[in-house]
């Protein structure tokens, strides 16, 4: 080790408190990295694992083939594994106690499917030849048929077909029925014959609403013939973005037509077949990873250029004894060399063992909330710490850059004189006369002390800016996230939905012997009327209006048709919504002024961009009408109908209402208002939908079936919903966990930088003091100058941030389009939380700085 280094090394040794600041500053940024990169492992890993166990797991699945096409994909270098899997068909379950599900479905695992899908043996044992079957415990306990391991089963089965439909039905079918009679028939029926071997629990991918009851036999490459047709589910060696391209090649080399993607598990591995939703991932994740770097880069340089500034006497010494300009530039990138050295590894163990804390209250917290048994597991990859160091060794070299140069080129005589921060100009600290009018000789002292110590003011401001901006940005991020997620799930809000199938009412006496059932928390009953009404062209959707720009005739005097769907809640279910959304409940039930809520804002998938969309239903006010008409029954003529009073407006909907498209509106009225919008006949024929939440919502579905109503339709959602809740719930302790961490690490760099700017202006303080300065003076210089940095971070903090919160809104409109809204409320957070930091900050440091003794302080060489 040269003499430099030795020196630098003893330096930094006698300089304690200096260094440890300076360590402290690295190791958050470290750790910050690492927490991100850990983060992003381990909540893909939870995702991916639930993802199997819901769906299976496969990557590339390669539909009705044949077997030389499967010997094609079984020879596929990529593949790593190949699952065969057919679906057989339906046949009746004789004795069957739910007239929801008359069926056994057939399906046909090989040995490798039986492990990919997750197939979880109860009793018995899995089938080992295609005469072998294992049967779903719902048969015996929904169904109650009883069956016995060993049990010889003969089975018709064919495909279900509706009448006068020429597509099979599948599992996602619910039952087509209508007046109590199933309107779907068994067509290319075979007779089969099985031995029963075993029982399993009833898989994941089995809906609730299903028409059939799992039951799996065994298929094989030496069981399969010449013409049958199976299917090939993949999973690939290696999941990267080439997948998608090698697939199709594949297929298209063997004349194979169909290819799906499990999109939803490829979802957690970063990829997707969609180009839209790559493209915005691409984007997202560059924009996050460049402010998290600016933001370590940011934390850790102002950390090195205080230390520099502190140093440059030191530099200046060295300088005049002979060292050159190199060996004072390899002095600081020493510096940051050992200080990494240390601080790095330290900060990933920080950034681990605050993971690691963090996920023990998650699990938690999802255990309580979420219906999963898979949790958050602290995943480090070799790719995640290599990932921290590297970005971590780039932020140290680059934020030792600058100060390294800078100490390179500082004069011996400068540096010892400490001229090289201060500048004297008149026009360097010139100030505005109205400064000291309008708050003393304080302010105006306290601003020229910014003025002439512009390099520490630069970089307290500088860290003020990045850390409104990491902030903000994160705010932004996880807020488009979640409203990204609310646009692409189904919107169902309830458990389980129940109806007849014949579209008539519910029975009153039904009804409440359904939702007095135990574990039904909460409920309402919809009755649902279609509508018409013609729109004035101002108030029409904007989507709508580009249509009309392209055709006028879709106008009819002005007007543009809109279809309505009138929904009808009970009392007190009304009663509770108008609450929520701010309506007038008394208003909404006289029928002699009919008034309703408006659905005004809906979200729905655009078909033909694919895109999740965010959009206004149509432009109105409350207290505005809408016209209502109908149809002569008789001669099919338009007829005017009552005009509907606009008494609220929402985007929020009732439970077990569905979003509809533009073009459509949601309306919600009292069941009096209802009867009298709609005549005798229209009433009778309307439909109607209990929703209902349950604490145990597979028990409930169980007891409404043991009814025995053949006109009853149960459609269990509980299943889908969970799954929905469960990312929501993530995302959501995602975003406040990531808040928190750059709010921490926000307020550390401040604290930071402005408590050892002002520890570094100890000798200036006991000059002011020593010209007679009182402490009350002294107090009213130091709170000036915590709001001269307030307000000039957010001069720029807050447009930096709205600059890169649009950049994120046009990555996320790549796949979801929803208006832009500013993060009022983060932004007002922002504003109190900088001046209470600074003036915190401040007020420390300055006590500390009145303590000290002033002959002392003017004598003091280093902090």
């Amino acid at each position: 080790m040269n003499i430099v280094n030795t020196l630098t090394l003893r330096h930094l040794k006698q300089n304690k408190r200096r260094t440890l600041v300076t360590m402290i500053g690295v190791i958050i940024s470290v750790s910050m990295v690492t927490a991100v990169a850990t983060l992003v492992f381990s909540f893909a890993d939870v995702m991916i694992r639930q993802t199997i166990a819901d769906t299976g797991e496969w990557h590339i699945q390669y539909q009705d083939i044949t077997k030389v096409q499967l010997a094609a994909i079984q020879g596929d270098d990529a593949a790593k594994t190949v699952a065969i899997t057919r679906d057989l068909g339906y046949a009746p379950l004789e004795g069957g106690q739910n007239p929801n599900k008359p069926y056994l479905f057939i399906k046909e695992y090989d040995a490798q499917g039986f492990a990919q899908f997750q197939v979880k043996l109860s009793k018995g044992r899995l089938p080992h030849t295609d005469k072998e079957v294992v049967i779903s415990e719902p048969v015996a306990t929904n169904a109650k048929v009883k069956y016995e391991i060993g049990d010889h089963l003969r089975l018709r089965v064919g495909e279900r077909f509706e009448q006068g439909g020429d597509q099979p039905l599948d599992q996602t079918d619910p039952l087509r029925r209508k007046d109590g009679t199933l309107t779907e028939t068994l067509q290319h029926s075979m007779i089969r014959d099985y031995t029963v071997v075993g029982f399993i629990k009833r898989p994941l991918w089995e809906t609730t609403f299903a028409p059939g009851y799992t039951i799996i036999s065994y298929v094989d490459d030496h069981t399969i013939g010449g013409n049958d047709r199976v299917n090939a589910s993949v999973v690939l060696q290696h999941v990267n973005p080439f997948l998608f391209a090698h697939a199709e090649r594949l297929a298209e080399n063997n004349q194979i037509k169909n290819v799906q993607y499990h999109n939803d598990l490829l979802h957690y591995y970063g990829l997707s077949s969609s180009g839209a939703a790559s493209s915005m991932m691409f984007s997202l994740s560059a924009i996050i990873m460049g402010v998290i770097m600016i933001g370590s880069v940011a934390l850790i340089y102002n950390a090195f250029a205080i230390s520099v500034s502190e140093r440059f006497r030191h530099l200046g010494m060295l300088a005049s004894v002979g060292a050159t300009k190199r060996q004072k530039r390899n002095s600081v990138f020493f510096e940051g060399i050992i200080i990494g050295l240390i601080s790095i590894p330290i900060g990933i163990l920080c950034g681990l063992a605050g993971i690691g804390i963090t996920f023990w209250f998650m699990n938690t917290m999802i255990e309580g909330a979420l219906w999963t048994n898979e949790k958050l597991k602290l995943i480090v990859t070799p790719l995640s710490l290599l990932m921290a160091c590297l970005v971590s060794m780039l932020t140290i070299l680059v934020s030792t850059y600058l100060p390294a140069i800078k100490a390179s080129r500082v004069s011996a005589m400068d540096a010892i004189r400490q001229t090289t921060d201060v500048k004297l100009t008149a026009k360097a600290v010139k100030t505005s006369k109205i400064i000291r009018k309008l708050f003393g000789i304080e302010a105006e002292i306290g601003l020229k002390n910014l003025k002439r110590n512009k390099r520490r003011y630069h970089a307290i401001l500088f860290s003020l800016v990045i850390s409104i901006v990491l902030f903000l940005t994160v705010s932004f991020f996880t807020t488009g996230m979640t409203q990204s997620l609310e646009l692409s799930r189904e919107g169902a809000n309830y458990d389980i939905e129940v109806s007849y199938s014949n579209g008539k009412r519910t029975d009153d006496r039904l009804m409440q012997s359904i939702v007095s059932l135990d574990g039904v928390t909460e409920y309402n009953v919809i009755h649902e009327l279609d509508g018409n009404a013609w729109v004035n062209a101002a108030y029409i959707a904007n989507e709508l209006k580009e249509k009309v720009k392209q055709d006028k005739s879709l106008l009819q005097d002005g007007k543009y048709p809109y279809g309505i769907k009138i929904h009808a809640l009970d009392d007190s279910s009304l009663q509770a919504y108008a609450r929520a959304v701010g309506a007038d409940y008394e208003q909404l039930t006289d029928p002699d002024h009919p008034a309703a809520i408006v659905m005004d804002t809906i979200h729905y998938k655009d078909m033909d961009t694919g895109k999740y969309v965010q959009a206004k239903a149509i432009y109105t006010n409350v207290g505005q009408s809408i016209e209502l008409t109908s149809f002569n029954k008789e001669n099919g003529e338009e007829t005017k109908s009552n005009k509907v009073m606009v008494a609220g407006l929402t985007g929020q909907a009732p439970m077990g209402m569905n979003s509809i498209g533009i073009g459509g509106l949601n309306m919600v009225v009292s069941e009096r208002v209802m009867n009298r919008l709609a005549d005798d006949e229209d009433l009778a024929n309307a439909s109607a939908y209990l929703h209902l939440t349950s604490t145990e919502p597979m028990k409930t579905q169980q007891e409404i079936e043991e009814m025995n109503e053949t006109n009853l339709n149960v459609y269990n959602v509980y299943q889908s919903r969970k799954s929905e809740e469960q990312q929501i719930l993530l995302m959501t302790v995602f975003a406040y966990g990531f808040i928190v961490l750059i709010s921490a690490i926000s307020v550390a760099n401040i604290f930071n930088t402005i408590s050892t700017g002002l520890a570094l202006r100890k000798r200036e303080f006991a000059m002011l003091k020593s010209v007679g300065m009182t402490p009350k003076g002294f107090a009213k210089m130091m709170n000036y100058e915590s709001v001269f940095y307030g307000i000039k971070s957010l001069l720029f903090g807050l447009p930096v941030s709205f600059v890169v919160m649009v950049l994120i809104y046009r990555a996320f409109a790549k796949k979801f389009s929803y208006g832009f809204t500013l993060p009022w409320m983060s932004i007002l957070s922002v504003i109190v939380g900088v001046f209470v930091i600074v003036s915190s900050a401040i007020v420390y440091s300055g006590a500390k700085v009145k303590k000290e003794n002033i002959i002392d302080a003017l004598k003091q060489e280093n902090i």
